[in-house]
């Protein structure tokens, strides 16, 4: 049956009544309503009120070539009517799944020949742990079965992305974290580091890594991963010399190192790969949003040629999913990449716009709410504080970055709410004109939320 709806208020009814949304209060959004959405174009969005709204978060973190790049739906529509879906299961490839698999490894770093397909940030991190259970069993070594990873991550809302993350009050609607799941202290150097500098604290946060794998026993421990910059937990940026010595505790016990390039990857920090920006090697990378620009959903996992040569001594895998390989999906974010590649907005992102914007971000400086400014590419992070010189948090934490994002929401711009920090991530093809327009309007909302809390 066909509804015709003429108003907002009745999308809004009908989405309250049948629409169970992700990590919303679903009372609170039922009486509020929500925007509707209509179409898109480059870094803007509008809704079905004729609102434009520039989106300083590219959807969720994910559309990297912006809104209505034609080209994509073209590329998909093509497919569709060739062959809109096989699986891979049955000794069987699509020529998409294949292409997209050889451009993957042209694109990523030495020795990733080799990935295995999703849907989903989650998925991707999903099957990294199966893989890497797989893996040690086939060395021999089946004791080494936990994952460790950081407080405050988030590598997706699955029950392993949900255990494998470090978000408390994720675990709380557990029971999580599952056995196996282990967390060690975020670098965050802002509220942790004290007085030492920002590489001494960075070699003291990666040492914590050690200090679990003694304390489990190497011998256990089948892995850490990491994001580059943890996203989703506040655009935290490590130290310079995090990574380099979580590599080398790595490999000094025997410890599979994965890249969570969900966020990080396809160019954000302006390098194809986040780990390219923080001088690291991973054995494996999980990677999503990006590959696509958001446009259908997929997602993988490059597993490095060191694993993977053991892993083809190991018979069946027996792990996959429907739509591992969708051809379309792969047709599109091969499309993509090849834009990205053909284009040269990595390196635009690297050398042009990114630094433009971390230069506009480092403006926040002066503002009365912002204790420090993160960010690398084009992805920050504003954190707003109590007390700039001594790094105080608000008391209630999270409060003043809800006050903020109401105002950025009623004046239409988008940005994210993590505590009491405002996180941007805009689309990779943002121009320098928009990166002000951005800033104009990010200022002008921490200058509303100011006012409500009797800062100015």
């Amino acid at each position: 049956m066909n509804v015709t709806r003429n108003s907002t208020a009745e999308w809004q009814r009908d989405d309250a009544d049948h629409h169970l949304h992700p990590f919303s209060d679903i009372a609170q959004l039922s009486e509020k309503g929500v925007r509707v959405i209509t179409h898109g174009e480059g870094v803007y969005i509008w809704d079905c009120e004729g609102e434009k709204i520039i989106d300083g978060m590219a959807g969720l973190w994910c559309v990297s070539l912006g809104y209505g790049r034609k080209e994509l739906a073209d590329v998909a529509a093509k497919q569709m009517n060739a062959l809109p879906y096989y699986n891979t299961f049955f000794q069987t490839t699509t020529m998409p799944a294949t292409a997209l698999a050889t451009l993957l490894a042209e694109v990523t770093p030495d020795g990733f020949n080799n990935v295995f397909y999703g849907s989903s940030g989650s998925e991707s991190n999903d099957t990294m742990v199966r893989l890497v259970w797989r893996y040690w069993d086939a060395k021999g070594q089946s004791s080494k079965k936990t994952i460790i990873a950081r407080e405050n991550a988030y590598h997706g809302s699955t029950i392993a992305g949900a255990s494998m993350g470090g978000m408390g009050y994720m675990h709380e609607q557990g029971p999580l974290p599952l056995p196996g799941f282990e967390h060690i202290e975020q670098p965050h150097w802002y509220f942790n580091g004290g007085d030492l500098t920002s590489d001494e604290y960075g070699l003291q946060a990666a040492g914590r890594l050690e200090e679990k794998i003694l304390e489990l026993g190497a011998d256990t421990v089948a892995a850490f991963i990491g994001e580059p910059i943890q996203g989703a937990g506040g655009v935290i940026v490590p130290p310079d010399s995090y990574w380099p010595e979580i590599q080398r505790i790595c490999q000094k016990y025997d410890v599979l190192l994965v890249s969570d390039e969900v966020i990080c990857g396809f160019g954000r920090t302006g390098e194809w790969f986040g780990c390219q920006s923080f001088g690291f090697e991973p054995d494996l990378m999980t990677m999503a949003k990006g590959m696509s620009s958001g446009y259908l959903p997929i997602s993988g996992v490059m597993v490095h040629d060191r694993v993977v040569d053991v892993l083809k001594g190991s018979g069946d895998f027996n792990h996959g999913y429907t739509y591992s390989g969708h051809p379309v999906s792969c047709a599109v974010a091969e499309a993509t990449i090849s834009i990205m590649r053909d284009e040269g907005i990595i390196d635009r992102v690297k050398n042009d716009v990114g630094p433009y914007f971390q230069k506009r971000l480092q403006e926040f400086l002066d503002h009365p709410l912002v204790g420090q400014v993160r960010g690398r590419g084009l992805i920050g992070a504003l954190e707003m504080v109590k007390d700039k010189a001594t790094h105080q948090p608000f008391d209630n934490v999270g409060d003043v970055g809800t006050i903020c994002k109401n105002h950025c929401f009623e004046n239409n711009i988008i940005m994210r709410a993590t505590g009491d920090a405002m996180l941007l991530s805009p689309p990779l093809v943002i121009t320098k004109d928009e990166i002000d327009e951005l800033m104009n309007k990010a200022r002008m909302c921490l200058d509303m939320t100011a006012k409500d809390i009797g800062l100015i």
